[in-house]
C-alpha cells in the first residue's frame, strides 16, 4: 500500500513530533485534536521546527476523527490509558477505509488490547516512536498476535521511508525499550536514596562511567516524571517485578508537580517559558 495520507491523533508533544516528521518527509498529515485551540496550539509548536512553508501547507487539523477518512495510516498518540484507547479505535475503525492502518503509538500498553476493540485487529499495528520524535531514530514496530503480514511489512517499511530506523517487536510488556530501560532507572532513583548521593553525581557516573550520552534524573526529567510513573505502573502490574514499581521518590514528585522539563522542576529546575 502506498501511503501518502497520514493522520495523528493527539497532537500533545508525541503527537505533534510524529506529526512533525511525517511533514518533513513529503507526508500529507490529517492532525486531529479534541478542540480547535489545542490544534493550533500543536499547528504553532510544528511550525516552528519547519523550514519550508510547503510543508506547513500539508498539515490540515480537525477535531472529528470521521475527518480522517482519507488517510492511508492513522497514529493514536493520545493519552496512555487503556480504555481511552480502545474507545479511539472502535471510532476509528469506523471512520477510515477497511485497508487503511490503524497504528498506536503506546509505549507500555498491550497493543492486543488495544486491537481487540475494533471488527478487524489483523490491520492493528504499534509504532512506538520515542520523544522527542523528531530527534530520535528509533521507532518499535509491533506486532500482535492477530496482525496480517501485509500490514506489519507496511508499517515497517514506513518507518524507514520517514528516516526513522525501526526495529521488530512482538506484543510483550514493555516491548524492547521500557522492559529495558523502565527498572534501570528506577534502580538509578533508588541509589539516590540508598546511597544518599546527588541526581548530579549520579548522572555524571552513568554519563562518564559507562558513556550514557545523558544521565537518568536528567533523561526521566525529559520523559517528564508522570509519563514515566505510568509507565512503571503498567509494567509492574502486567509483570509482577519489584523492580518494575515506581520508586517512592518519583510518586512524590509527581503529586507535587514536579513532572521535569514540561514543568519547569523535575530533579533539576527548567525555564518552563
Amino acid at each position: 500500500m502506498e501511503i501518502g495520507r497520514v493522520g495523528v491523533v493527539g497532537l500533545g508533544t508525541m503527537g505533534a513530533g510524529i506529526a512533525q516528521v511525517c511533514l518533513q518527509a513529503g507526508l500529507e498529515v490529517v492532525g486531529r485534536e479534541v478542540s480547535p485551540e489545542l490544534g493550533e496550539k500543536a499547528r504553532a509548536r510544528i511550525d516552528h521546527y519547519l523550514s519550508r512553508g510547503v510543508e506547513k501547507n500539508r498539515l490540515t487539523l480537525v477535531t472529528e476523527l470521521a475527518d480522517l477518512g482519507s488517510c492511508q495510516l492513522v497514529i493514536e498518540a493520545a493519552f496512555e490509558d487503556l480504555e481511552v484507547k480502545r474507545e479511539l479505535f472502535g471510532e476509528l475503525e469506523r471512520s477510515v477505509e477497511p485497508e487503511a492502518i490503524l497504528a498506536t503509538n503506546t509505549s507500555a500498553l498491550s497493543v492486543t488490547e488495544i486491537a481487540a476493540a475494533t471488527t478487524s485487529p489483523e490491520r492493528v499495528v504499534g509504532m512506538h516512536f520515542f520523544n522527542p520524535a523528531p530527534v530520535l531514530p528509533l521507532v518499535e514496530v509491533i506486532r500482535t498476535a492477530h496482525t496480517s503480514d501485509e500490514i506489519f511489512d507496511t508499517a515497517y517499511a514506513f518507518a524507514e521511508r520517514i528516516g526513522k530506523e525501526p526495529v521488530a517487536c512482538n506484543d510483550t510488556p514493555g516491548f524492547i525499550v521500557n522492559r529495558i530501560l523502565i527498572p534501570l532507572l528506577n534502580d538509578c532513583v533508588r541509589v539516590l536514596d540508598e546511597s544518599r548521593v546527588t541526581p548530579e553525581d549520579v548522572d555524571r557516573a552513568m554519563r562518564f562511567g559507562v558513556n550514557w550520552p545523558i544521565g537518568p534524573c536528567a533523561l526521566i526529567d525529559l520523559i517528564g516524571i508522570d509519563v514515566h510513573v505510568h509507565a512503571s505502573e503498567a509494567l509492574h502490574a502486567a509483570l509482577g517485578e519489584e523492580r518494575m514499581a515506581p520508586p517512592e521518590r518519583l510518586i512524590q514528585m509527581q503529586q507535587a508537580g514536579h513532572l521535569g522539563r514540561k514543568s519547569g522542576r523535575g530533579f533539576y529546575e527548567y525555564d518552563a517559558s
